[in-house]
Formats: structure tokens, C-alpha cells, sequence
């Protein structure tokens, strides 16, 4: 896991004893202390920073704290920004209600204990880096979503367009030799030819039919299992692409996962391959899945041109609705997606507990990886 981005705590006091006081205090917390010695200037420096968290002395000349707190809750941007107010006077309850009602969150007396000081802000940086997360996620998630929608209106049209010119054609056709066959003058011999071309006709009309429907959801992959479907539809990539490709799985007696498990599995090899097929520039891809005690590993492997870096640190603007629907699928059984260069193609690796994903299975680990993926 990567280093957090440190936040910014504002300290304001026009005492620069008690400021350097403070930074001592708070030093061994990590994150980025800024010091202002008036109000004006605590001001310039929250219009152009982002802040956890307020220090704000009391007892200040010019503007005091109170005052200062009134004008900082007044600015949209901070009416949530926790203030701590820190007073060298014994402050009566009415001091302490006004200072509520101006924004405080919490009141420090000097002396400061510095542990007590260090645990109040902490508090107030871990809720902000907590918030900001909860926002980027959020963010992230409405862009997934606005892409999902997007990646589904066009692969509604795609089907559109194949039942159109693949299997509405078809059926017009077979309609016609139908309708001709009906007609009167025609010979015996060449309604059999025409019955015989019409079959034809229908025949890869159903065939279009289950092409379709096995690649929305393979029938096989409720009925026999993952390892099944995983090679039909490896052998229909193969076919179609001439992409080589190969499968191997251990225990050879692959045992059924949950549904959901297999459905998320078969899912991410597809969208592997895919993008295998897509913008890897390969010739081969081998895929493993093998089950050892309280995981699972399964690998994609290309010769292909592998992918940018930008695209394996997860850049929200840089990866594609393919790979992040296989991050969010991951996420659902609490797993973590993993992309990396191979030598050649590109690996990825996901790693989910199959404790938490389904009720025929145990534990485990999911590794994939393709080259050029988007």
C-alpha cells in the first residue's frame, strides 16, 4: 500500500513562541503544519489550501478568534472545517457557547498537554483523509457508472446490429424460399431444393441464436462448471481470432465454486482475452487456474506488447470500463486487482477470499494477466 498524502493543519496565533510550540507538539503526526500569526493571514491561506483542521488562539489583536471563526464558517468551502479553539484564559460557558455557535469543535486550555493535543487533531485529520477518500471513491464510482452505461448502449446496438444483418437476414431469406415454395407452378424437384435451402437458412439462424446467448451467459457455466465453459469459449476466441490459446487447470478434478465466483472468473478471463485480442498485438495466450489449500490463482498470460504505466497504476482517466469493471467485480468479493508489465505481455493479479465470496467455496486468490489491456 502506498504512503498517504500528508493534509494540512492551520495554526493560528499571533504568538510565533506558541506557534513553534505547537509544530513541536503536532510533528510526530506526519502531515504538512502551516503557520499564520494573524487573521488576515489565516484567511489568504484557506482561500488557497485545502485544510484538515484549525488551530485558532483565542485571544488574538485585530480579529480574534471568535471573530475569525465567524468569517471562516461564513465561506462555503469551510462551514464543515473543524475548528479547535485554544485559550490561555479560563473561559466561561457563555465563552464557550459563543465560540460553539461561531464554529468551534472542540476548546484547548494552556497549558496544553500534548498528548491531549495531538490525539484531538489526529482525530479531526484521520475523519478529513477518511472524507476525501470517501469523496474520490465517489467520484470514481460515478464515472464507472456514466462508462458502464455508456459500454451498455453500445453493446445493446452491436446485438442490435448483429440480429439485424446476421439473423433478421436469415429469417427474411428462409421467409422468402417459404413463400415462393407456397406458390403455384413451381416443380416437386424444386420445392425440395428450396425446402432444403430454407432449413439451411434456419439452421444458422438458431445457430446465431445460441452464439449469442452463450456469450451473454454461458449456459455451461451453470450446468458443468468454469473449467467447461472456460474451454468452449476458448476454443470459439481461437476460431474466430486465430489467437492460439491454451488451458491449464489444477486439480484436474476442478472443483465448483459458487455461482457468483465462477460467473466473476469467467468474466475476467473473457475481458482478459478481449483485450488480448483488442490491443495486445499477440499471437498466443495460455491461461492457469489451479486451487492450493486456501486460494486460487489463475493466470493470463500473452506474448503481447504489454501496457503503460499509467494504465497499471489505475489512472481514473487512462483505464478503460473493461478494466475497471473487472477492479469493481474484485472489489465485490473484498479481492485487490493488480496490472503489471510481463516480460513479455502484461500481468494482473487479483487476489479475492473466497471465504466472503461464495458458499460452495473456502478461500482463495485470483491472479490474471494480459498484454495491451485497456
Amino acid at each position: 500500500m502506498g504512503l498517504q498524502e500528508k493534509v494540512n493543519i492551520l495554526m493560528v496565533d499571533d504568538q510565533i513562541g506558541k506557534l513553534l510550540s505547537y509544530e513541536a507538539i503536532l510533528a510526530n503526526l506526519g502531515e504538512n503544519l502551516i503557520k499564520a500569526r494573524s487573521g488576515k493571514e489565516a484567511l489568504d491561506i484557506l482561500l488557497k489550501t485545502d485544510v484538515a483542521v484549525v488551530l485558532l488562539d483565542v485571544s488574538m489583536p485585530e480579529l480574534d478568534g471568535f471573530e475569525l471563526a465567524e468569517i471562516i464558517r461564513q465561506h462555503p468551502r469551510f462551514q464543515k472545517t473543524p475548528i479547535i479553539f485554544i485559550s490561555a484564559v479560563l473561559l466561561t460557558d457563555m465563552d464557550r457557547l459563543k465560540g460553539y455557535e461561531r464554529g468551534a469543535v472542540d476548546y484547548i486550555s494552556v497549558p496544553i498537554v500534548p498528548e491531549l493535543l495531538r490525539a484531538k487533531v489526529s482525530v479531526f485529520v484521520d475523519l478529513h483523509r477518511k472524507t476525501s477518500q470517501l469523496e474520490a471513491l465517489n467520484n470514481e464510482l460515478r464515472r464507472l457508472s456514466s462508462s458502464l452505461i455508456a459500454a451498455q448502449d453500445q453493446e445493446r446496438r452491436r446485438i442490435a446490429r448483429d440480429l439485424h444483418d446476421g439473423l433478421g437476414q436469415e429469417l427474411s431469406g428462409a421467409k422468402m424460399i417459404v413463400d415462393c415454395i407456397r406458390a403455384q407452378g413451381q416443380s416437386t424437384e424444386w420445392k425440395e431444393r428450396a425446402a432444403e435451402e430454407a432449413s439451411t437458412l434456419i439452421d444458422q439462424a438458431l445457430q446465431q441464436v445460441r452464439s449469442i446467448s452463450h456469450l451473454l451467459h454461458p449456459p455451461m457455466l451453470d450446468e458443468v462448471g468454469l473449467q467447461s465453459s472456460l474451454q468452449w469459449y476458448l476454443d470459439g476466441l481461437t476460431k474466430r481470432s486465430g489467437l492460439e490459446t491454451s488451458l491449464d487447470m489444477q486439480p484436474k478434478d476442478f472443483p465448483r465454486l459458487g455461482p457468483e465466483l465462477e460467473t466473476t472468473i469467467f468474466r475476467i478471463v473473457q475481458e482478459a482475452l478481449t483485450n488480448v485480442y483488442r490491443h495486445a498485438e499477440a499471437r498466443k495466450a495460455s491461461i492457469s487456474l489451479t486451487m492450493k489449500e486456501n486460494q486460487i490463482a489463475v493466470t493470463v498470460q500473452d506474448d503481447g506488447k504489454g501496457i503503460p504505466d499509467v494504465i497499471g497504476d489505475f489512472k481514473p482517466d487512462k483505464i478503460g470500463v473493461g478494466i475497471a469493471g473487472m477492479r469493481q467485480r474484485v472489489k465485490e468479493f473484498g479481492g485487490e486487482l493488480r496490472l503489471r508489465n510481463g516480460t513479455p505481455g502484461t500481468c494482473v493479479e487479483v487476489v479475492i477470499p473466497i471465504k466472503s465470496a461464495a458458499p460452495r467455496s473456502q478461500a482463495g486468490q485470483f491472479t490474471a494477466s494480459w498484454g495491451g489491456s485497456r
